[in-house]
């Protein structure tokens, strides 16, 4: 795969369920600091390939899941691990913030 999904309301819950570890970005088209990260969101989906899903979820289109985890500010960015929100981030940061998130939660190297 390597690119980011799309979530919607409607499928947000199954993706979490098929895979243990998510990274969610909370964005909207208009909003300038989500379109800054969106590169680095892409990059992080094919170099944790396999590892760790990146997904997308548009919040003008999907207010229920925003609301529920309470994202008050876009881009907001929320790690979720077997299903659970483990770290958000907030705002535009730079790539090693979103690595460092990332490489908290992955088992380690075998």
């Amino acid at each position: 795969m390597g690119k980011p999904l799309v979530v919607t309301d409607q499928n947000f819950d199954q993706t979490l369920s098929q895979h243990p570890l998510v990274l969610v970005d909370f964005w909207a088209e208009w909003c300038a600091p989500c379109r800054m990260i969106a590169p680095i969101l892409e990059e992080l989906a094919k170099e944790y390939e396999g590892k760790l899903v990146v997904a997308k979820l548009d919040v003008d289109e999907n207010p229920k899941t925003a609301m529920r985890y309470r994202v008050m500010s876009i881009p907001t960015v929320i790690l979720f691990k077997n299903g659970q929100p483990v770290e958000v981030l907030v705002g535009a940061q730079p790539k090693r913030n979103f690595e460092a998130k990332i490489q908290k939660h992955l088992p380690p190297s075998a």
